[in-house]
């Protein structure tokens, strides 16, 4: 099967954009037990001249022309139905350099620790996005790809001063909309 990979950060929120289902494991390096969870990650698509891009970017002082766009990621527990809360979601801006397959990626709240952070990031050429992170007290890495166009891995390492704190892995499958759902159910009902 072939797949079309992202090469830019807009690209690749592009190609996120939705809810996926994403299991989840966990491995810390101390005394703290490993874990596993399930989780939903909404993503949308914020435009360059959306409100919310200006102001992650004038909170990091950077120009807002500088940014192409962004995204908001929103996550909760799997089968939670309430609405999306601001405490679980965070706000993603994309400042490319020349080439758009590495840049800057501004976040008002960083994964980590819940602060405001400023982020390299770069594509490979087989598409796969490593993103690092400086923070107060860590530093964090993230890898992601598409496997299929529904159906993505992540991985990441926290680095505390004293050595590697922790590792996830994720899987993650795109969730099938309300709209789609009910064309394939039209579709079907037809071929009866």
């Amino acid at each position: 099967m072939h797949i079309i990979k992202p090469m830019t950060m807009m690209e690749f929120f592009r190609k996120s954009e939705g809810t996926w289902f994403t299991q989840r494991a966990v491995h810390h390096f101390d005394l703290v037990a490993d874990e596993s969870g399930e989780s939903n990650i909404t993503i949308e698509i914020l435009e360059k001249d959306d409100p919310k891009v200006k102001e992650v970017c004038e909170a990091q002082g950077i120009d807002p022309n500088s940014a192409t766009g962004g995204a908001s990621f929103s996550w909760q527990v799997n089968l939670d139905t309430r609405e999306l809360s601001n405490a679980n979601a965070a706000i993603l801006v994309d400042i490319p350099d020349e080439t758009g397959k590495t840049g800057k990626l501004l976040r008002n709240q960083g994964y980590v620790e819940s602060i405001p952070v400023v982020s390299r990031y770069n594509f490979a050429d087989d598409g796969v996005l490593t993103i690092d992170t400086d923070y107060d007290n860590n530093q964090g890495q993230e890898r992601c790809w598409f496997v299929t166009d529904d159906f993505r891995v992540r991985v990441s390492s926290v680095r505390m001063m004293n050595g590697i704190n922790l590792m996830t892995y994720c899987s993650e499958r795109r969730c099938v909309t309300e709209q789609t759902l009910e064309q394939m159910i039209q579709k079907n009902l037809a071929r009866s």
